[in-house]
């Protein structure tokens, strides 16, 4: 009796890993395309089809999705431009390490937009994580920033990238 039970589930267990296995398989390339998918959509000004898909992808944490809502809300795309739902969408895809989303929020920050007031400080982290994670302007964004810049305010941005970074680029 003992030896069939393991038998059972063993096959049991064997079948369930098979099956994830293909889902898994399954999936990723469609999440793939429905990104790709979106992005056709926005080259071909169809933003309301494009937004829908994106939001789709976004709701499961995808942070190219959260971050391509934020420019269609920046630029009014397919939507009522609205800075501050800007903000908001490329704030969650910053979270997740997306540089481009990152350059975007440090602009809102220096400007000001979506938010209260310009934070010089928030601005500089939000560059300078996006530049160690690869994004090609954001040193010129630094570069323009850190004049502007009281020295304490610079000493403040640099101890919020140290925190930052060590979990957000762990490996950098």
């Amino acid at each position: 009796m003992h030896n069939l039970y393991t038998t059972c589930m063993y096959t049991c267990h064997t079948l369930h890993v098979a099956i994830l296995a293909v889902l898994l398989t399954l999936a990723s390339p469609v999440i793939a395309a429905d990104l790709e998918d979106a992005r056709d959509l926005m080259d071909a000004c169809e933003f309301v089809a494009a937004r829908e898909q994106c939001e789709v992808l976004a709701r499961s944490g995808n942070a190219d999705a959260e971050e391509l809502i934020g420019v269609m809300y920046a630029l009014g795309l397919g939507v009522e431009q609205d800075d501050e739902r800007a903000f908001e969408w490329y704030l969650r895809a910053s979270m997740k390490g997306h540089p481009g989303a990152q350059s975007g929020i440090g602009w809102y920050y220096e400007l000001g937009r979506g938010i209260e007031a310009p934070d010089l400080v928030r601005a500089y982290m939000w560059y300078a994580l996006s530049a160690i994670g690869g994004d090609v302007d954001a040193p010129d964004s630094l570069e323009e920033l850190t004049p502007r810049m009281t020295p304490e305010q610079r000493a403040r941005a640099q101890v919020l990238v140290d925190d930052y970074k060590v979990w957000m680029y762990p490996f950098r």
